[in-house]
């Protein structure tokens, strides 16, 4: 049936108009290429060599499994960590002896030695400036009668402050005036914090201490002022190297720094590259500093190095190998589900249309109850009696996903079945099955063929969103919504966001354009209309 499918020449010409979308068969043309290298993974990632010489002869790991045994006569079964065994003297006790790995020689279940990571072998000192924090005693008038480090505020020194009027230098809020009255009045006021702005555009927190009724009235008020700084503002940082030399391209805050405090400064840079060290005060042209110390170390998950081109997971896995990986494994599940659904749906579509009735209306009930079902804890309750696997996900997916296609199908057999082609089939004596299969069926494949792509894009996206969940493929499998559980764990790891994000948003778009452009072919009025 295919064969006359393709040598139709209606066939032909929807393939030529879907030909004549660029758009659409170039996101062909880039899926297939796309699946083509996912199903070449073990070529492209693996931690497994291509071709290993040793001991005269040739092995090819890639395609046949070796134990340890027959390269170090361990007697272990066991597959032999190839990367290892290159470093090892054994190894290199030949120089015809060599191995060739892929380009990236990074498995999908690997976890990288932390060692084997390259990052500079610097430490940085971050120097962030302490809030200045001051008092103001200050008169039933709002007059400044002693202040004591609170000169940032009027930008002078301390002679210029006493004296004057706290409204020369902030706005008051009527919060503020209001708890300052009480305690003037000599009512009980709790302790209050409020953040204004000073006449420079600087935020200040002006806090008053809880004020209980005494025996005589105040004649002074403490206002203690405290400066607010944006997280990074005014911070500075500078590299160090082992030899103690900033590699900061103009240290010029370095230069500024006390001999004595400088000298202490490096004596803690260089115990920092052996262990971690507490932060240390510096103060620099009376303005307080946090010194603290901090050298770049390998933890998991890890951002993009030369290597790991899209860096690396929670679990210390190379993260493009596993959205290599996790491709496959999309597009695989996604076909197969697909196909299988679209079989069933168009053998029960087709049954149903053709005979119509009361099998017909028996038989839409019956999927009308098995649709309500409720798929994820149909999908939870198998996974816990039998486990997770790729072959359960793809069952239970598949004796659901079915139902759609299948009212396609039937409402085109309805159609279909009384056209005068079928009557003639009929009256020559042509069995049921041979009219349903040969000449009913090839003319209700529209919905089938323009539904593909778009069923496939929802079976690769539910995946992602099973995986997500926790519901999806067993652990370790390489999977895009497991990266994206990870992005969850750790926020602050961008690229297990962005990567996996970027790879279900680009083959979702793809699939999507397919689709739009299949449907268009096959829909001459609207084909037109876009022409």
């Amino acid at each position: 049936m295919l064969i006359r499918i393709l040598k139709n020449p209606v066939a032909r010409k929807r393939f030529s108009r879907f030909k004549s979308m660029r758009r659409a068969y170039a996101s062909l043309w880039i899926i297939g290429v796309l699946y083509g290298l996912s199903l070449m993974a073990e070529l492209i990632c693996n931690n497994v060599p291509l071709v290993v010489r040793y001991g005269g002869q040739f092995y090819f790991p890639i395609v046949s499994y070796y134990s340890e045994d027959v390269f170090i006569g361990s007697g272990k079964q066991t597959r032999p960590d190839y990367k290892k065994l290159m470093m090892s003297e054994t190894f290199h006790a030949s120089d015809e002896n060599y191995m060739v790995f892929p380009p990236f020689p990074y498995g999908p279940f690997e976890s990288m030695d932390p060692q084997t990571i390259p990052v500079p072998d610097e430490v940085s000192l971050a120097l962030a400036p302490e809030p200045v924090i001051g008092t103001m005693d200050v008169g039933p008038d709002l007059t400044i009668n002693r202040s004591r480090n609170a000169e940032f505020l009027a930008g002078k020194g301390q002679i210029g402050v006493n004296g004057k009027n706290l409204h020369d230098f902030l706005t008051l809020p009527e919060e503020l005036l209001q708890s300052i009255n009480r305690r003037f009045s000599n009512q009980a006021a709790p302790y209050g914090e409020f953040i204004i702005v000073d006449h420079s555009g600087k935020k200040v927190m002006v806090s008053l201490a809880t004020f209980r009724e005494r025996s005589q009235v105040p004649e002074t008020i403490r206002l203690t002022f405290q400066e607010i700084t944006d997280p990074g503002e005014g911070q500075l940082s500078i590299r160090f190297n082992r030899s103690l030399h900033p590699v900061t391209s103009k240290p010029t805050l370095w230069n500024q720094i006390p001999e004595d405090q400088a000298r202490r400064l490096l004596t803690l840079i260089a115990s920092r590259f052996e262990r971690p060290v507490d932060d240390y005060p510096v103060t620099i042209h009376n303005r307080n500093y946090n010194a603290s110390f901090i050298k770049e170390e390998v933890r998991f998950p890890y951002p993009p190095v030369k290597g790991h081109p899209l860096g690396i997971d929670g679990a210390g896995r190379d993260v493009l190998a596993r959205i290599l990986y996790g491709l496959r494994i999309s597009l695989s599940f996604g076909l197969m589900l697909v196909v299988c659904s679209m079989v069933i749906g168009v053998m029960a579509g087709a049954v149903q249309g053709y005979y119509a009735g009361k099998l017909d209306i028996t038989a839409q009930r019956m999927i009308e109850i098995w649709s309500a079902l409720p798929f994820l804890y149909v999908m939870i309750l198998m996974g816990s009696v039998y486990g997770r696997s790729f072959i359960l996900l793809l069952v239970c997916y598949g004796i659901f996903n079915w139902v759609g296609i299948s009212y396609y199908i039937r409402a085109e057999f309805l159609n279909l079945r009384k056209r005068p082609f079928v009557e003639a089939a009929r009256c020559m004596g042509v069995p049921p099955i041979k009219i349903i299969y040969r000449h009913i069926l090839p003319n209700a494949l529209v919905p089938v063929i323009t539904f593909f792509p778009f069923s496939l894009v929802g079976a690769i996206g539910s995946l992602a969103a099973l995986d997500y969940l926790g519901f999806g493929l067993p652990p370790p499998t390489p999977s895009w919504g497991e990266l994206l559980f990870q992005a969850q764990q750790y926020r602050w790891a961008w690229w297990l966001i962005l990567y996996p994000s970027l790879a279900l948003f680009g083959v979702m778009l793809l699939g999507v354009f397919v689709g739009e452009g299949i449907r268009n072919a096959y829909d001459p009025k609207q084909y037109q209309r876009f022409q």
